[in-house]
C-alpha cells in the first residue's frame, strides 16, 4: 500500500514511520501462523484508530511501516501497536507463553526512524533552501545528525 496526503479540518499530513520490534528475551516465536494473525490484529487496529499499515514485515523482529496523523506522536503509535498486538496474540496463541517468561510478548525497546514521502535528508534541506527565494538562502541552523 502506497502512503497518502491525510486530509484534517486543520492539517494536511504524510508522517510515515518505520519500526522495528523484538520479541521478549529475543525469543523466536515467530511462524507463518503467528504472522497472519500479528497481520489480522493490525488491520483490527487500523479500523480503529488514525494509523495506516503501510507494510508489515518479519525476518525475525516485526518491521511495520505505519502512517500516522500529528495527533499521535511515534512513542504512542508503537506503545497502541505493542500493546493491542501483545494482548491479542496471547489470547490467539497460549503456545507462545510456553516460550516467553513473565507473559510479556514484546521488549522494552524498538527502533524508529521517518520515512519522507519526497526524499531523504539531501533532497529536503535542498528544497527547503531553495523555497521560493529570490534571495540568497541564509542558513540559520544545521548539525550533522549524531546519536545521543
Amino acid at each position: 500500500m502506497e502512503s497518502e496526503y491525510i486530509h484534517k479540518s486543520h492539517n494536511v499530513s504524510a508522517l510515515i514511520y518505520h519500526y522495528v520490534c523484538l520479541a521478549k528475551y529475543r525469543r523466536i516465536i515467530f511462524s507463518d501462523v503467528i504472522d497472519q494473525s500479528l497481520n489480522e490484529v493490525c488491520i483490527e487496529i487500523e479500523k480503529r484508530y488514525d494509523i495506516r499499515f503501510l507494510e508489515i514485515g518479519t525476518d525475525n523482529d516485526p518491521h511495520f511501516l505505519v502512517q500516522a496523523i500529528p495527533k499521535f506522536s511515534p512513542t504512542q503509535i508503537i506503545r497502541m501497536i505493542k500493546s493491542i498486538t501483545a494482548r491479542e496474540m496471547l489470547i490467539r496463541h497460549k503456545e507462545i507463553k510456553e516460550k516467553i517468561w513473565g507473559g510479556q510478548f514484546w521488549s522494552d525497546g524498538y527502533y524508529v526512524n521517518t520515512v519522507s514521502k519526497h526524499g531523504n535528508e539531501k533532497v529536503v534541506a535542498n528544497y527547503v533552501r531553495e523555497q521560493g527565494r529570490d534571495q540568497e538562502y541564509k542558513k540559520l541552523y544545521s548539525q550533522q545528525l549524531a546519536m545521543w
